[in-house]
């Protein structure tokens, strides 16, 4: 079986641990790989720091118009090894063909706005702030920056944040999940064939011993993360008690509220594709979607029909909408809440429990799930599902269903489905959260804008993407300077 290396000043390299963990299909229960893990990974963490500060003091000289040429070339080998990256996706995250390819897209994306950095970093001048005195703001790398990666976007989630690093000048560090390393190892045999020092990009495996010495390295100057939302409070306290510039991502509970004079097809359809597109495994994935003033049921009714006719199945096969959740832990964990759910009074529309495949009979598959009438005051509402549940609630009107969603503790996305402006703009600036939707079902925002969240969904200040990438993974010098007209004193 292949135990998989470390990517480390330039070359291949294994791991000082000898503990593994197996890199499993979640689709068959086949193992595809072994991961290095355990206490003996923090010695491949030190030994790509130190590679890491060599190319960093050689890289952060060379011209920013430099830097990101090899950025443009990195978008040609992304592009042109699309479907391969998009098959390591489906086979070790369960996701079907169409979003693997979206994932790739998405960091194509974020490579071609950090091509942008030449402009994006420039600073600014006042010239004689006062008589024969100017004031200047540079932006200079901070040095070693790393990311701690989620299992649901083996490939995008890194590209949040790699290109904008390295094109301000940074070392770059890459700690992928354990449960799907293998995409991020081949986009380092392609990061392997750009023209960067030895030693700038490094891939280091391993699990929470791994995660811990990012966090304690006195080095590494900058952490990036995206996963639970108590991960994310730990890596954000422990980053930032070791002096760590951190920016974390959190969980998510996304409410979508559909009004009546909503196009009911049009939602039903967008709102299903929200809720089960990559099997609920994403932050961005409708969770409570809350119906207005539906006394007819015709809202309902359209989504039931809707969802039904969605196919589970192994994600590349082109007929299927929906593949397996992560491991069969995920599974037991979704399938309990579903009975919680039920427990607490919910009634169930569509049970999508004790799922077989054929062909896939071992595979983790949940088909898409509807509960009906989810208590308010109990545990389902608040808990983040990360699985093909829809939650359904009856609300009167848009305040009670405004303030049901800034009820939350969480505040990634929210999204609201109308045929009134005067509604959406109402609800774009009372909704407490940091994406907002409408009539869109996954309010994702494009490369060049940040990746936001509020409340417990997001720790930090600056976010992933765009310019808030540009503005995280540098620091700015403020000079102020006089030049006293020597030379006609002296003569």
């Amino acid at each position: 079986m292949n135990i998989l290396k470390n990517y480390i000043n330039g070359t291949w390299q294994h791991s000082t641990s000898k503990e593994t963990i197996d890199v499993v299909n979640p689709a068959n229960q086949d193992t595809l790989a072994k991961v290095p893990y355990g206490p003996e990974t923090k010695k491949d963490l030190d030994h790509a720091v130190s590679a890491a500060q060599n190319a960093y003091n050689e890289w952060r000289n060379v011209p920013v118009i430099k830097r990101v040429q090899v950025l443009y070339r990195l978008k040609s080998l992304l592009e042109e090894n699309m479907e391969p990256l998009a098959k390591i996706i489906t086979e070790e995250s369960g996701k079907t063909k169409a979003e693997s390819l979206g994932e790739i897209q998405r960091a194509i994306e974020n490579v071609e706005v950090a091509c942008g950095t030449p402009m994006l970093m420039a600073g600014d001048v006042i010239e004689d702030i006062a008589t024969g005195i100017d004031e200047m703001m540079i932006r200079q790398p901070l040095g070693i920056a790393a990311c701690i990666t989620p299992f649901n976007f083996p490939s995008m989630i890194v590209f949040w944040f790699l290109p904008y690093a390295i094109a301000t000048g940074n070392a770059f560090i890459v700690k992928p999940s354990e449960k799907v390393p293998l995409t991020m190892m081949k986009i380092f045999e392609l990061l392997d064939q750009l023209d960067m020092p030895k030693g700038l990009v490094s891939l280091v495996h391993g699990g929470k011993d791994s995660v811990d010495a990012i966090l304690e390295h006195p080095k590494i100057k900058a952490i990036s993360f995206v996963g639970s939302t108590p991960v994310a409070r730990y890596i954000y306290s422990k980053g930032t008690a070791n002096g760590k510039r951190v920016q974390a991502q959190g969980g998510a509970k996304n409410p979508v509220v559909i009004l009546p004079d909503s196009d009911i097809e049009m939602s039903t359809k967008i709102i299903a594709d929200s809720v089960y597109g990559c099997a609920g495994q994403r932050c961005l994935a409708a969770s409570t979607i809350i119906t207005v003033d539906d006394q007819k049921r015709e809202i309902k009714d359209a989504l039931y029909e809707t969802v039904k006719s969605r196919t589970t199945g192994y994600g590349w096969d082109d007929s299927v909408s929906m593949g397996p959740v992560i491991t069969p832990e995920s599974k037991n964990r979704i399938e309990g809440l579903i009975q919680k759910g039920i427990d607490e009074g919910a009634k169930l529309l569509l049970d999508g429990r004790k799922t077989s495949i054929s062909g896939y009979e071992n595979g983790n598959f949940i088909a898409p799930t509807i509960l009906e009438n989810v208590a308010l005051d109990k545990e389902l509402i608040t808990t983040e599902i990360f699985g093909p549940v829809m939650s359904l609630i009856s609300m009167k009107n848009i305040d009670e269903a405004l303030a049901f969603v800034n009820s939350s503790s969480y505040g990634n996305m929210a999204c609201l489905f109308t045929g009134s402006g005067a509604n959406a703009r109402k609800f774009r600036n009372e909704a407490d959260a940091g994406n907002i939707g409408i009539n869109i079902g996954v309010a994702a925002p494009m490369a060049q804008f940040p990746f936001s969240g509020w409340k417990d969904s997001f720790f930090g200040d600056l976010h992933g993407q765009g310019k808030h990438a540009i503005e995280f993974f540098t620091q700015t010098k403020v000079i102020i300077e006089r030049w006293p007209n020597i030379w006609s004193r002296k003569f």
